[in-house]
């Protein structure tokens, strides 16, 4: 056997060595994970690629949707709120921040309001599944000028909480996902000014 030939059996003789290690050393890590949501793994792939493409958490954590040009806030504000009519979610609060912010440093201050909207049977039933839950609720939208004038509607990412973790009863499940279609669809119409 040549030199290359050994170094390149010790090198695999050591991988082989670390893979059964971490096995064992992670065994209950490994078991646990296999308990997760068969979506997690992507869920969480995708938070690490855009941490690591910003090297910022909250924007792994979130998603946002550029207002259209000729679309004012007023406009994706109403059609926000008839959206949510439309899907029967209600519309349970709004801070408009901005406007605080200026009351109390008497300056302008670019956007930020936010749109809070909740669907109380499925977020009991939520809750039922685990208090910790409830920092997720109310489904919130924010609307955001940017630092160069651009208006934006931002929301949490729900796909972390319907598969991040074990997966939620089924009927659970499809409520879930039913919130978070209607608060895109609140997301996407509003930026669209789509009544």
């Amino acid at each position: 056997m040549t030199i290359l030939g050994r170094l390149f059996a010790v090198i695999g003789f050591i991988v082989v060595i670390g893979g059964v290690g971490s096995a064992v050393y992670f065994k209950d890590e490994i078991r646990a994970a296999q308990n997760l949501d068969p979506k997690a793994g992507s869920v969480y792939l995708d938070m690490m690629k855009t941490v690591l493409k910003t090297g910022n958490a909250a924007e792994a954590t979130v998603w946002r949707v550029p207002l259209a040009d000729g679309v004012s806030a007023a406009d994706a504000e109403t059609a926000m709120r008839s959206v949510a009519n439309e899907y029967n979610i209600k519309n349970v609060g709004e801070l408009p921040l901005s406007s605080e912010v200026e009351a109390i440093t008497g300056k302008p201050h670019r956007l930020l309001k936010i749109y809070m909207f909740c669907d109380p049977l499925t977020a009991v039933r939520m809750l039922d599944f685990s208090d910790a839950f409830s920092a997720y609720l109310p489904c919130r939208v924010a609307m955001v000028e940017d630092k160069q004038g651009k208006a934006w509607l931002y929301t949490l990412n729900m796909d972390m909480m319907i598969h991040g973790g074990t997966t939620l009863p089924p009927e659970l499940k499809a409520e879930a996902e039913k919130v978070r279609d209607t608060i895109l669809a609140i997301m996407r119409r509003g930026a669209a000014g789509e009544f």
